[in-house]
């Protein structure tokens, strides 16, 4: 009780010092003091709301699941549902159109059942399908004492075996190529005064395009294996050089960091020629990151910039600038007057502003808007993102069907399922306006793709046009994770040298090409190769002579 009492008095006490307010006998003053604290507590609600997002978005970043996928579902199932149904009492379309979405000719379905089959077959793969390894055989015999019979003496005969297969890993090495340049001489003439008449062999062919680096002893083989490392695996230089140590090559990482340096010197005539075909493309799909750059007492927030042509010029190449001005996608893209495909990022504005550049936008950036936006309004993030992924179903279907159907096809039968629910997203969106609060986050979401909306239905009237960018997103994605273990780069001429090495080590993933076997090739027969016939070392052109043997 009296520790109660001792609470009860130290309580009055703290109130005794605190500050009394004097309210305002005038009810009008009165009631314009209430209205500033409301309105007071209304901002501070808003501010612990933003930070509170803020922080779960943090959360997410640094620990969370990074797919795009709403936290409150519930509903979500009912909701397609309801769409599916919106579907089916869509009017009917074109007969032209159900053939070619269908498959009424019997041959698509048959193809996408083929495929479907065969990745399946691929994914299931067993280890024992390794028929392609070197195989070395160990045979196992028995003693000379267990040949002989235990019950009547005589020899035993073979009559069959068990096998067994083992997996084993055969560490790589370092060779040296000791190259001895004969030099002859004519010890008469040198007897006689007229000099020895010294002649020095000179290196063969194959000596000489086992040294891409002039006067350097990294072979092809070397720099094929470190730019592959660094630009595919994403091993850092000093991982590199210390794996090196283990194998009894002592090389520092400046060193390293030079023949990267080198290999992009070399290629670099090839490298040019890709991004001029990329130019060509009719659709070329672009995207940017981070990329520190290393500056005195800091690092500099320099940016690698992404470009990817269509299947007519099937390239991914690289930009390196210093910043995120519109430096980067000014000068690459230059001349350029087809389709552009990329975010709402505002450094393409000035780009496509004012020539004959068709901009596309990216459904997955809106559909990621709403679910980032999910918590201040779980119920329109729902439905939006249940809108949108009902579009993607439709593409889906629509791409499965590409194999047997003409571009012009394909944009009529896109426009057909999709133009309905697009139509019935943008009333949504206009409903949703009206509705939320202008400063809240999922006002933002919906301004967003309100602000966007010619570049988002670019993709209905044209077939090339896809539906997002994650195609070059997945690429950044791996500058990313080349960023975070390299943690910068050094200089301007490192991050050209990067982006120069990732573009053939992308490009080498798009086509499926081990890209250490290619740049060994190439380094070996680049450097003496014709000018004019260049071409014939891009990526693609050299996978059909490997596979043409």
């Amino acid at each position: 009780m009296q520790h109660l009492n001792a609470s009860r008095v130290e309580h009055v006490a703290v109130m005794d010092d605190a500050p009394v307010i004097q309210l305002p006998k005038d009810p009008a003053a009165l009631s314009a003091l209430c209205t500033a604290l409301s309105l007071h507590l209304a901002e501070r609600d808003a501010k612990i709301s933003k930070l509170a997002r803020e922080i779960l978005w943090l959360r997410k970043q640094l620990c969370g699941p990074r797919a795009d996928k709403l936290t409150s579902t519930a509903g979500l199932g009912q909701m397609l549902l309801g769409f599916a149904t919106q579907l089916e009492a869509m009017p009917a379309q074109s007969e032209d159109a159900d053939g070619k979405q269908d498959g009424t000719d019997g041959e698509a379905p048959a193809k996408a059942s083929r495929r479907v089959s065969a990745k399946g077959r691929h994914g299931r793969r067993r280890i024992a399908d390794l028929d392609h390894l070197p195989a070395t055989t160990i045979e196992h015999d028995l003693p000379e004492a267990e040949k002989q019979c235990s019950c009547c003496g005589g020899q035993k005969r073979r009559i069959g075996n068990e096998e067994s297969w083992q997996v084993e890993y055969v560490p790589g090495h370092f060779e040296r190529w000791h190259h001895l340049r004969h030099i002859d001489a004519c010890s008469a003439c040198d007897a006689a005064g007229d000099g020895g008449q010294v002649a020095t062999a000179e290196k063969s062919q194959e000596a000489i395009k086992a040294s891409p680096i002039e006067k350097g002893m990294a072979g092809p083989g070397l720099l094929a294996m470190v730019g592959t490392s660094k630009f595919a695996d994403y091993l850092p230089l000093h991982r590199l050089e210390n794996i090196f140590d283990r194998n009894g090559l002592d090389i520092s990482r400046s060193t390293l960091c030079q023949w990267c340096h080198d290999v992009a010197e070399i290629v670099m005539p090839l490298h040019d020629l890709m991004c001029n075909r990329v130019r060509m493309s009719h659709l070329v799909a672009t995207d940017d990151t981070v990329m520190p750059l290393l500056s005195p007492g800091k690092t500099i927030r320099a940016r690698m910039w992404s470009y990817i042509g269509d299947d007519d010029n099937p390239y991914n190449v690289f930009d390196f600038t210093r910043s995120r001005a519109r430096d980067g996608p000014t000068t690459f893209p230059a001349g350029y007057l087809q389709v552009l495909l990329a975010d709402a990022c505002g450094g393409y504005d000035g780009v496509v502003a004012g020539n004959g550049m068709t901009r596309a936008g990216c459904w997955a950036h809106a559909r990621r808007k709403f679910i980032d936006a999910e918590s201040s309004d779980a119920a329109v993030a729902r439905e939006a993102v249940a809108i949108i992924d009902a579009m993607f179903a439709v593409e889906r279907r629509v791409k499965a069907s590409a194999q047997s159907a003409m571009p012009e096809d394909l944009a009529t039968v896109r426009n057909v399922e999709l133009r309905a629910l697009i139509t019935h997203l943008h009333g949504r969106l206009l409903h949703w306006k009206a509705e939320l609060l202008p400063r809240s986050p999922m006002a933002g979401a919906v301004q967003y793709a309100l602000n966007q909306w010619a570049e988002l239905t670019v993709f209905l009237d044209d077939a090339a046009v896809p539906m997002d960018n994650n195609a070059c997103e997945r690429e950044m994605k791996r500058q990313a994770i080349n960023r975070r273990n390299s943690l910068f780069v050094g200089s301007e001429r490192g991050g050209r040298t990067a982006a120069i090495l990732s573009s053939f080590t992308s490009t080498c993933r798009r086509h499926d090409i081990d890209p250490q076997r290619y740049l060994t090739q190439l380094l070996v027969n680049l450097p003496g190769w014709p000018a004019s016939d260049i071409a014939a070392w891009l990526p693609d052109e050299w996978k059909r002579r490997q596979a043409a043997g």
